[in-house]
């Protein structure tokens, strides 16, 4: 596979990443990659995963090398992205990836590890037993040798969709200090920076066609290659503890509070992608740009986008809501990226609440019914129907209810089946969804 523009072996590994899925290597990565081919130094990722080899597999006989093809209508551009220059299977090589980010070169540590790997437990503090299973003794040790080393502070930079993501990830970080390793607190709490981020971009399941169109394209393997939309958005609230990459110089918004656009993309982009992920799977359809071609699911999506969520945000100035609106229908809307819908379905107990409840939660408090999120909800309940397509932390309980009738999956998610609920915070909204 080519080279790309810059001497790969002379660039210290200055951030590690946990979660080197797919979105990773078509967002932060390819940011990373871009930065260095335009002169900044020692920013090459050091990437960990989690809960599979797969990745580590296929990256590491190529040395880290990967494409990335951007796709929209019928282009196709195709890049050599050589930010990655090591992955790790953190489970075999925990040592060695403590390492990694105790090292005086490590100055920033990223995530990609999806909604449930943050191990929150009901009341938004962290859930310990599931922690130890994701990424926090790795981390937390790599603090704790940063802190006896008398070594400069990190930045730990949540890509994840989540509310207020960075100070999420810095609250539930600092629990688990202080109940594994106290006398680091004070170090982590005066060095170390979390800034919330928001991401976006939509980068669809790599499959099998793909790699073999491209390989036929290339000349050349690739088992590391993902596909995307020519479209990437990056927020990040400016506050690193040891530097940065020269982000803003691509097109990156540096910004003082990245609320505005957090909350946009939360409740107007992911709001309406599980909108049509349950109703476009309820209609039949596969992917994404199939659900978004059909005149009722389309409408059905501009109204939650339009009518429903974007009453409830307080814009930043300049961020114009009903343009976003518009260019995400036409993103939806485009065959080249065949967007599957049952990978936006997964884990939707984890996703509903910011992408549909606080939003029903600003329309319940002024006696109004958001029909759309009506619709998805019920659409969402009908998916817990199958166990054979239900991918969720919480699937065994909610299909089983599910089972039961509506009436048992409210009571499982805002409270009543004598369990603990899931939604407890949002028990208001309940009345919505009940289908009466």
């Amino acid at each position: 596979m080519a080279q790309c523009g810059y001497d790969r072996a002379a660039q210290a590994i200055g951030v590690v990443h946990f979660g080197i899925g797919a979105f990773h290597r078509a967002h932060q990565a390819w940011y990373i990659d871009r930065a260095m081919a335009a002169g900044d130094r020692d920013w090459a990722i050091g990437a960990l995963t989690l809960r599979s080899p797969t990745v580590a597999g296929q990256l590491a006989p190529q040395d880290g090398l990967y494409t990335l093809t951007e796709r929209s209508g019928a282009d196709a551009r195709t890049r050599v992205i050589g930010a990655v220059r090591e992955v790790l299977f953190a489970r075999p090589h925990a040592e060695r990836a403590i390492g990694r980010i105790a090292a005086p070169e490590c100055r920033i540590v990223s995530f990609t590890v999806t909604e449930k790997g943050y191990c929150r437990a009901e009341d938004g503090g962290l859930d310990h037993d599931r922690a130890q299973e994701s990424f926090y003794p790795v981390l937390g040790e790599a603090l704790v040798r940063r802190a006896a080393g008398g070594l400069a502070g990190i930045t730990l930079l949540s890509c994840d969709n989540l509310a207020g993501n960075g100070a999420v990830l810095h609250a539930l970080v600092r629990e688990w200090l202080a109940a594994r390793a106290p006398d680091a607190l004070a170090w982590f709490e005066d060095n170390c920076t979390s800034p919330s981020t928001m991401v976006d971009r939509i980068v669809p399941r790599t499959t099998g066609a793909d790699l073999e169109a491209l390989e036929e394209r290339l000349g050349q393997e690739d088992r590391g290659a993902v596909f995307t939309e020519r479209f990437s958005q990056w927020v990040i609230e400016d506050d690193f503890a040891a530097g940065r990459p020269r982000w803003e110089a691509l097109g990156v918004q540096m910004v003082a509070d990245v609320a505005p656009y957090e909350a946009a993309k939360l409740r107007m982009l992911n709001g309406a992608h599980s909108l049509l992920a349950y109703c476009g799977l309820r209609a039949g359809h596969t992917y994404v740009h199939e659900a978004a071609a059909d005149p009722a699911l389309r409408q059905l999506a501009e109204r939650l986008m339009v009518a429903e969520a974007m009453p409830t945000l307080d814009p930043a100035p300049g961020q114009d809501l009903a343009a976003y609106a518009r260019d995400l229908l036409a993103r939806f809307a485009d065959p080249a990226l065949r967007h599957r819908l049952d990978q936006i379905a997964m884990d939707g107990t984890q996703k509903i609440p910011q992408r549909w409840l606080d939003t029903a939660v600003w329309h319940c408090a002024r006696g109004q019914v958001p029909g759309a999120l009506c619709k998805a909800f019920d659409a969402w309940r009908w998916h817990l129907g199958d166990a054979r397509f239900v991918d969720d932390p919480a699937g065994e309980r909610l299909v089983a209810a599910a089972g039961e009738g509506r009436q048992a999956v409210l009571d499982a998610c805002f409270g009543g089946d004598g369990g603990d609920p899931l939604w407890p915070d949002y028990a208001q909204v309940r009345a919505l969804f009940t289908g009466d």
